[in-house]
């Protein structure tokens, strides 16, 4: 296998620790937020001490809101049991040099049980590995991409706080998607983010300005799904990091202001048989593709006749906050329905390749998405599709926005937090445990939301009601 460039061996770490060109390791974990959590070890105690028996990490961490206030309603965690402690264990594959700090290398943790050892049910990484797992025992090996786009701003984190996110100045002021001379005034922050992600063992494709003023948008390789889940989290945190480093900021918001594009999350997934024979969606037993010049395999279009079947049931996977649903507009790139078109961007599933790269890219997410759970998602519901042959409908051609005869994207969080809730399906593909668990995660975000009183409230009603 070839080497990627920031990827070290545990040998090599050590090696490193001890010319101390390394002095501390960051152990982390993905909450369901999709944040980086855990700690910084210095590097001598994380040889001597976590590498080879891990660390420990309070329970709670997967049951606070964003706030870390500890959330009642959970079976994993809460004050009955006293908020103990789990146990989060190296996964080596994920260990690099932190190009964007100082002698620091980060390693990706799994959270086990600390008495059984077994692997915590609910963990976002613990969800898609089970998914990959299944896969594998059908015979495939998934492989993902996010395009991940983001708005860049002027101000600080903390400027932007103290303004309460109003009068805010972004980096751009036009439109900028495609423009190379407004991508060079904001390449001090974007070039410095690409140089650290390739130096962090995520490879880079390409940046290019976005539909909206300020906005951007970074493509890394494809990987293995859980491999491309690790380089997405890695990916926003490296960016906010590299961006506060420069006295500005970086926003992963769905929607951060009602007049401006949304900042989406196209997710790319295809199968590769496990034997390294090639695509699973080309080759043998292929045949055209009605409504295309593209030739594929009965299990692409039960991979995607599942995504379609199914798309209801997990879009709380693919969309977690209330701002989630604010993105979901007519004639802003974002979709409403849930269609599939070859190259339309107008439908919720574009197929796009040919051949070997032939895939489909699910336009659903936004780039507030925790990549584990919404490739999780996908992933069961293309394998289910797979398993039960489940034809979907024609591809869909024209505009997406106005046909009234297709299906739809829940509007709201709470609808489609009742949709997973409901789901025989999503029950037997991810256990009840978890799905109980992002129910009641979900409705907590909601019960929030429902709380607060908005600016648009005051704006609406403060004088006139």
């Amino acid at each position: 296998m070839k080497h990627i460039e920031g990827m070290l061996t545990l040998d090599e770490l050590t090696e490193l620790i001890d010319e101390r060109a390394i002095t501390q390791v960051l152990a982390v974990f993905p909450d369901f937020y999709g944040r980086v959590i855990g700690k910084r070890i210095t590097g001598d105690y994380f040889i001597e001490h976590v590498a080879e028996h891990g660390m420990h990490a309070c329970d709670y961490l997967l049951t606070v809101d964003m706030d870390m206030t500890p959330v009642p309603g959970y079976r994993l965690s809460s004050w009955e049991t006293g908020y103990g402690d789990f146990h989060a264990v190296p996964d080596w594959a994920t260990l690099r040099v932190a190009s964007w700090l100082d002698s620091t290398a980060i390693v990706i943790c799994d959270l086990v049980d600390e008495g059984s050892g077994d692997a915590i049910p609910v963990a976002p990484r613990s969800i898609l590995r089970r998914q990959v797992e299944r896969a594998a025992a059908a015979g495939f090996t998934p492989y993902t991409a996010s395009e991940l786009e983001f708005y860049l701003f002027n101000d600080t984190y903390e400027a932007a706080r103290e303004k309460r996110y109003t009068g805010i100045t972004r980096a751009g002021w036009y439109i900028e998607d495609y423009h190379i001379f407004q991508g060079t005034k904001e390449d001090d922050v974007v070039g410095a983010i690409r140089r650290h992600l390739q130096g962090s063992g995520i490879p880079v494709e390409f940046s290019k300005g976005e539909w909206g003023p300020g906005q951007q948008e970074i493509n890394i390789r494809y990987a293995q799904a859980m491999e491309m889940a690790d380089r997405h989290t890695l990916y926003k945190h490296i960016a906010k990091e590299v961006a506060w480093g420069q006295q500005k900021s970086i926003s992963f918001m769905a929607k951060w202001d009602a007049e401006e594009a949304g900042s989406s999350c196209h997710v790319h997934m295809s199968l590769r048989h496990a034997d390294g024979d090639g695509s699973a969606f080309v080759g043998e037993g292929a045949e055209p593709l009605a409504g295309s010049h593209l030739e594929c395999t009965p299990t692409f279009r039960h991979f995607v006749g599942g995504m379609l079947a199914h798309a209801r049931d997990i879009t709380l996977c693919l969309a977690t906050t209330v701002n989630s649903y604010k993105r979901f507009q007519p004639d802003t790139f974002a979709p409403t329905a849930i269609a599939w078109s070859y190259d339309n961007r107008t439908s919720g599933f574009r197929v796009v390749g040919r051949g070997e790269s032939l895939r489909v890219e699910c336009r659903v997410p936004g780039a507030d998405v925790n990549p584990y759970l919404a490739y999780a998602a996908l992933l069961a519901a293309g394998m289910d599709g797979v398993a039960n042959a489940i034809e979907p409908p024609s591809l869909f051609d024209g505009n997406a926005y106005v046909d009234s005869t297709l299906p739809t994207i829940p509007a709201s969080l709470s609808e489609a937090v009742d949709a997973a809730d409901a789901s025989a399906f999503l029950r037997s593909a991810f256990g009840d445990d978890v799905v109980d668990h992002l129910v009641h995660f979900g409705r907590t975000e909601q019960a929030l939301y429902d709380a607060a009183v908005t600016d648009w409230e005051r704006i609406r009603y403060f004088e006139r009601i």
